[in-house]
């Protein structure tokens, strides 16, 4: 099953002279329980690959669909209620409000989305307890490491029914311990059937996706099956 789709996906900001083009006719098909690594060098067009797939914004031209939907032909309603529901973000920050806990900032979307506050904690509980978190769901993100942070994000991403999750630099901030552990949540995640589209730098964290797609210049230069962290450390795929 198709859980993302971008067709010749194109982003232009600005005008004129000052056009820069952050995407040129990018096409990427995930289907579920696949993780889909994306590298390349800095303003190669990973990060507004994102924010495209998750709806945060719109493409100049191109279609992107969702569990086979079309994000063109939906409201502005219809669009959040699909990111609070469908798909899960992992940000390079972690985006955890710091007046909540780590239980109440995993159940806020549920919230949201209308679950009962019993209810969403409940779940959120237990998305925690699965990712070794079981004795902190009361503490707040101070008072958290950065590696635990950063899975009570991934809880965040992944609770509920979502199905695609999108995750910018994941691991950026953490060390290599922390970063395989991330990406071995993720992976869990995938296993279950969601599909996962992740942004990193690391080759050896890219070992772990099922498809390694690599931008240059906002355009796709290369895609390429479970290839292992050596080639990728080697060279032998330009980056």
């Amino acid at each position: 099953m198709r859980l993302l789709e971008l067709r010749d996906v194109s982003k232009v900001y600005g005008e004129g002279s000052a056009q820069v083009r952050a995407l040129h006719e990018v096409s990427i098909t995930v289907e579920a329980g696949d993780m889909v690594a994306v590298m390349g060098p800095s303003g190669s067009g990973k990060s507004t690959l994102l924010t495209i797939a998750g709806s945060l914004e719109e493409p100049t031209s191109g279609e992107v669909l969702v569990n086979g939907a079309s994000l063109a032909w939906m409201s502005r309603g219809q669009r959040a209620q699909l990111r609070r529901r469908t798909i899960g973000y992992v940000f390079q920050d972690f985006n955890l409000l710091p007046g909540l806990t780590a239980a109440e900032n995993v159940s806020l979307p549920l919230e949201l989305d209308g679950m009962r506050a019993a209810k969403a904690r409940s779940v959120a509980v237990a998305a925690l307890e699965q990712l070794g978190l079981a004795g902190h769901a009361a503490r707040f993100p101070d008072q958290l490491s950065g590696g635990e942070r950063q899975r009570v994000a991934i809880a965040r991403a992944v609770v509920g029914d979502r199905r695609l999750l999108l995750a910018d630099e994941p691991s950026g901030a953490l060390d290599s311990v922390n970063g395989e552990a991330v990406m071995r949540l993720v992976h869990e995640a995938c296993k279950r059937g969601t599909a996962a589209v992740v942004v990193t730098h690391d080759a050896q964290l890219a070992s772990w996706a099922d498809r390694v797609v690599f931008l240059r210049d906002g355009a796709c230069v290369d895609q390429t099956r479970r290839l292992d962290a050596d080639s990728l450390l080697a060279g032998e795929v330009s980056q």
